[in-house]
C-alpha cells in the first residue's frame, strides 16, 4: 500500500522529534569520548522500514542535526550525514529483503528478523565503518585513528541497539496490526 506524501511528511517530523529525544536525553555514554550508545537507530531503522529511504535519510539527518545542536557545539556534519545514509541504504535494504512489505501486511516473523537485521548491520557498517570516519578525516581534518575508534565503538553500539529496539519496535508493530481475512463480517 502507498502511503500519502501527507503521511510521510509527519512520520518524518514525528521520526526525527523521537530521534532527537532518544539521541538527546537518553544516550548512553561509552568510554570513548564524545561518542555515546544510540537507542534512536532502532527507532530509525522501524520508521525507514515503514516509510521508506527517504524518509529515513531525513529523519536520520533532522534528528541528529538538532541533538548535534542542542548540545551547543555545533553540528558534526560527517556524523548527520551518516544517520542520514543509514536511512537510505536501510530503507533501501529493507525493501529490497522483503522487510518493509512484511511489515506492511503484519508478517514479522524470524526469517523477517534475521532480514532485518542484516540489512541493519550492512548500513550501519557503511555509516560508521566508511563514511563517519571518512568525513571525519575529510572535513575536520580529524586523527584517523581517533575517528575510527570513535565510530567502531558507536557503530558497534548502533548495530546492538538496533537490533533490539528496532527488532521489538518491527515485531510489537506486526502483532499489533490485523491480519488479512481475520475480520469477519457479522449477519
Amino acid at each position: 500500500m502507498k502511503k500519502s506524501p501527507i503521511v510521510t511528511v509527519v512520520a518524518i517530523g514525528i521520526g526525527a522529534a523521537l530521534f532527537f529525544v532518544l539521541g538527546r536525553f537518553v544516550a548512553i555514554p561509552s568510554p570513548v569520548p564524545n561518542t555515546n550508545v544510540a537507542l534512536q537507530y532502532g527507532l530509525l531503522a522501524f520508521m525507514t522500514a515503514l516509510f521508506g529511504p527517504l524518509a529515513g535519510a531525513l529523519i536520520g539527518l533532522i534528528g541528529h542535526a538538532l541533538i548535534d545542536f542542542s548540545y551547543g557545539w555545533g553540528i558534526w556534519w560527517s556524523w548527520v550525514i551518516a544517520s542520514g545514509v543509514f536511512g537510505i541504504i536501510f530503507g533501501l535494504l529493507a525493501k529490497g529483503f522483503g522487510v518493509s512489505a512484511a511489515l506492511a501486511e503484519g508478517q514479522f516473523g524470524g526469517r523477517e528478523i534475521a532480514r532485518f537485521n542484516l540489512a541493519q548491520l550492512l548500513s550501519h557498517l557503511v555509516a560508521w565503518g566508511v563514511v563517519a570516519p571518512g568525513l571525519d578525516v575529510l572535513i575536520y581534518a580529524e586523527p584517523a585513528n581517533k575517528v575510527f575508534l570513535q565510530c567502531l565503538v558507536g557503530g558497534l553500539g548502533n548495530i546492538v541497539t538496533t537490533a533490539i529496539v528496532g527488532t521489538l519496535l518491527c515485531v510489537a508493530y506486526a502483532a499489533a496490526k490485523p491480519k488479512k481475512g481475520s475480520l469477519k463480517e457479522e449477519k
